[in-house]
């Protein structure tokens, strides 16, 4: 079987355990196929302005179509919120710490002022709810690079998740608490896409699916699929404990500066089934009318 993934350390580390688990669940031979991204080949330019999510897995994805691999492995909250019409998500692998994590200084401890660096708009927004005081720069680069990044006297956001895979969590200052920094949809899970027609590779696939990942990343999918929304967007979706929380970010015409002039959230208590997608439109049909549609 060959699995294509990006080249990065994080990427390919996932992949790498994706492997393990598909050799020893089916006997069966694995080799990654290192497939280069847009992502990865415009590494200083900020995400939202260069088409939000999909810049990190179509590439990946096309290896499969055109037969280079048999299965992609993508991070979750990289995958756009509408599915390709010939890949099928076959596995949600089981869930790492979804939250996000300041490396650098706690909230608490930044000085008034001080520096945060992130390229995530949602991040932005949030910690500017808590502290609007602070001043905000983009950040580009994989883990390594932005862990060289981390301002005097600032932070710098990064997924827990991340920094799990790679054996980094010592450098942790805080980790925050996805109730109040709701996570990117399918933060921390890593996901498995085949294509529609291959049955053997869906059948191995099954093998390293975890459904109770399964439902939680498809439901908070839903949520941002009503939106159409992608990495352009402040938005933020995060199940847990049978509660869907969602966090979504406006702002007002001609309003300049202001990183959230509308903000919406909420928690939904979910029934454990089919239903709970519904449940997760309507909270994104809500959330749109509470920004005034501005988005």
């Amino acid at each position: 079987m060959r699995i294509a993934t990006r080249g990065s350390r994080q990427a390919s580390t996932q992949a790498g355990l994706v492997a393990d688990a598909l050799r020893e669940a089916t006997g069966a031979d694995v080799e990654l196929v290192i497939v280069e991204t847009t992502g990865d080949r415009q590494r200083e330019v900020p995400i939202h302005l260069m088409g939000g999510q999909g810049v990190y897995v179509k590439e990946v994805q096309q290896a499969v179509l055109d037969g280079r691999a048999d299965v992609a492995v993508h991070s979750a909250k990289d995958l756009p919120s509408e599915p390709h019409p010939e890949l099928m998500i076959a596995a949600y692998c089981e869930r790492r710490d979804p939250a996000d994590a300041l490396v650098g200084l706690a909230l608490d401890a930044l000085a008034p002022g001080a520096t945060v660096a992130t390229g995530s708009v949602r991040r932005r927004a949030q910690l500017a709810i808590a502290r609007p005081d602070l001043d905000f720069v983009e950040l580009r680069g994989n883990i390594t690079t932005r862990l060289e990044r981390v301002p005097d006297g600032g932070s710098i956001v990064m997924a827990v998740a991340a920094l799990e895979v790679l054996g980094l969590t010592e450098r942790i200052a805080e980790r925050l608490d996805p109730q109040q920094f709701v996570p990117a949809v399918g933060q921390g899970c890593v996901a498995v896409e085949c294509r529609t027609d291959d049955e053997a590779a869906a059948a191995a696939l099954a093998t390293v699916d975890h459904p109770a990942t399964r439902h939680a990343v498809s439901v908070e999918r839903s949520f941002l699929a009503e939106l159409g929304a992608g990495c352009t967007l402040p938005v933020g979706a995060h199940v847990s404990d049978g509660v869907l929380r969602t966090f979504l970010a406006g702002s007002a015409p001609g309003l300049t500066g202001a990183i959230a002039a509308a903000v919406a959230t909420d928690e939904i208590q979910l029934a454990g089934g089919d239903g709970d997608h519904e449940l997760a439109r309507s909270a994104a049909r809500d959330a749109r009318a509470a920004v005034g549609g501005t988005i």
